[in-house]
């Protein structure tokens, strides 16, 4: 059995750019707790006061599987373990498990800590023991083990001996620099089994790469317990990816750790900790990634439909993912006619229609467009060709004013003219800048007719200069991404104009938002 450790509140939030709320850490572990994690580390104690109030809501948490543990380090050089006030602040957290680092390589113990070889096992040693005897479980995380393991690998040794035998649940042996070979941690782990007669743990970081394979032939080695944060988040290149680390101990080592069902939340699971921590989901990600199953090339799509398993290494409904495929200039009659039937569109029948549209998409991507990420604007090109495309309302004409105003304020406004329900409306907006300001004229010009657009949020926009050599006059791609609460769906708009490749991708990114329309339901929220 491996038992999994989550860091995510803790090293992941070490990462560049990323911050979590009080509400957001206690979101992140009851989703970690349906998954299956065993233990969820919520952070330093007495660090900060976002950390306190976090230990005293979570126990508030009804929780199936995680166990929350609090983080800190062994006591301090010349400091009893009972007088010190960081394992005192990691007891009064009421945590059951508890998890101490402290230095396994002795050039961190002489010129970090500023203390001798022998006052650092003490530390350990006491540190371990103590918390020991307050009746909690205790992982000891040997920081910098493997480069100490390097340079003086009996002292390295010695210290996670302390730690084991002072009673420690785990000794967790860190790649801290994350610069540690497969190899190397394969041999090193394998020579620390012999050593001690606890369970092993390992906690990789990714500054090589070689994180997730680092953690995997750890467990290999010996290690039954793996530490890692969601979708790889953390300082510097990140840490192990425990998101790609339980798919591969399932489905590839076939070793125990959640069972199958759980393992079917990991796509959610990682996409919500993503939007939580306001990080878009990397879409090549390993087993989760939108992209991860994604079939392009079109005889490659086309076979991939009748013999998945020659093209995919496991079933994406495993992970609770789907295979999907991609339409391009690549693109086969087979794949388009597959990706229509995802988009609720039958081509199987109309082979000549398949021809044109292929041919059409293959010409507009010449020319600069893009569907492999705008399938709203795809699904509304298809209805166009079929015939089935019935627009919300018609443009007559729109104009965008921008002002730099004396005082350094700039202002734009825009003005929309257009026909909706047999009638013509004329509306006038401000923002923050032209697409902004046309898409609130859009809604207060069609608004009344279309209550359903008080849903849709415009949550990402991208431009690419498509020839940069022609400078100001360059075609430029627009992708638009909206969502209502439930989904979310991609446009694309190009033109030389940069505000009129906006408006494309705007006006279709409402038209399919309406024609799909978000489902209620009764369920609560977040349920």
């Amino acid at each position: 059995m491996i038992t999994l450790y989550d860091t995510t509140l803790r090293d992941g939030t070490q990462r560049e750019g990323l911050s979590l709320s009080v509400e957001d850490k206690l979101r992140v572990v009851q989703k970690l707790d349906a998954l299956g994690v065993h233990y969820v580390e919520g952070g330093f104690p007495g660090s900060n006061p976002k950390d306190a109030e976090f230990f005293e809501r979570v126990h508030e948490l009804d929780l199936e599987t995680a166990v929350v543990t609090a983080f800190g380090s062994t006591c301090r050089k010349d400091t009893a373990a009972a007088d010190d006030a960081g394992l005192a602040a990691l007891l009064e957290t009421g945590c059951e498990a508890l998890c101490i680092f402290g230095k396994a390589w002795d050039l961190h113990v002489t010129e970090a800590l500023h203390t001798t070889l022998e006052e650092n096992v003490r530390m350990v040693r006491d540190s371990v023991a103590y918390l020991k005897a307050a009746g909690r479980t205790v992982f000891f995380d040997a920081e910098h083990f493997f480069d100490g393991y390097a340079h003086n690998a009996g002292y390295a040794l010695e210290v996670v001996r302390a730690a084991a035998e002072a009673g420690a649940d785990a000794v967790v042996l860190c790649d801290t620099n994350g610069g540690t070979m497969p190899h190397e941690v394969m041999r090193a782990t394998g020579v620390v089994a012999l050593e001690v007669d606890v369970p092993l743990g390992i906690h990789a970081h990714d500054d090589a790469g070689c994180a997730v394979a680092n953690s995997l032939v750890a467990v290999e080695a010996g290690c039954t317990h793996v530490q890692g944060t969601a979708n790889g988040y953390g300082e510097r290149a990140g840490n192990a990816d425990l998101l790609v680390i339980i798919p591969s101990l399932v489905l590839k080592m076939d070793r125990e750790c959640i069972s199958r069902d759980r393992l079917k939340l990991l796509t959610e699971v990682a996409h919500f900790i993503a939007e939580t921590g306001n990080i878009a989901p990397d879409p090549h990600q390993p087993y989760v990634g939108a992209s991860a199953f994604a079939h392009k090339g079109g005889v490659h799509a086309s076979a991939a439909a009748r013999l998945p398993e020659a093209y995919e290494h496991i079933d994406p409904a495993a992970v609770g993912n789907l295979a999907r495929v991609v339409v391009s200039e690549l693109a086969g009659r087979a794949s388009l006619t597959m990706k229509a039937a995802e988009l609720g569109i039958d081509l199987s029948g109309d082979q000549e229609t398949v021809g044109a549209v292929l041919d059409s998409i293959k010409e507009l991507e010449h020319r600069g467009y893009s569907f492999e990420t705008a399938d709203a604007s795809l699904e509304i090109m298809l209805k166009r060709r079929l015939g089935s495309y019935e627009p919300s309302f018609t443009l007559e004409s729109f104009r965008c004013i921008m002002e730099k105003r004396e005082d350094g304020r700039v202002m734009t406004e825009a003005t929309i003219k257009l026909y909706v329900a047999g009638h013509r409306y004329i509306a006038t907006a401000e923002g923050n800048g032209p697409v902004n300001a046309l898409d609130k004229a859009l809604r207060m010009a069609i608004g009344r007719y279309y209550p359903a657009l008080e849903d849709f949020d415009l949550t990402d926009f991208k431009v690419r200069v498509l020839d940069e050599k022609k400078g100001t006059g360059a075609v430029t791609r627009v992708l638009i991404e909206t969502a209502d609460g439930e989904k979310s769906w991609g446009t694309v708009g190009v033109s030389e104009n940069i505000i009129e490749a906006s408006w494309e991708a705007l006006v279709d990114s409402i038209e399919y938002g309406l024609a799909h329309p978000r489902q209620e339901t009764d369920v609560p929220h977040g349920s």
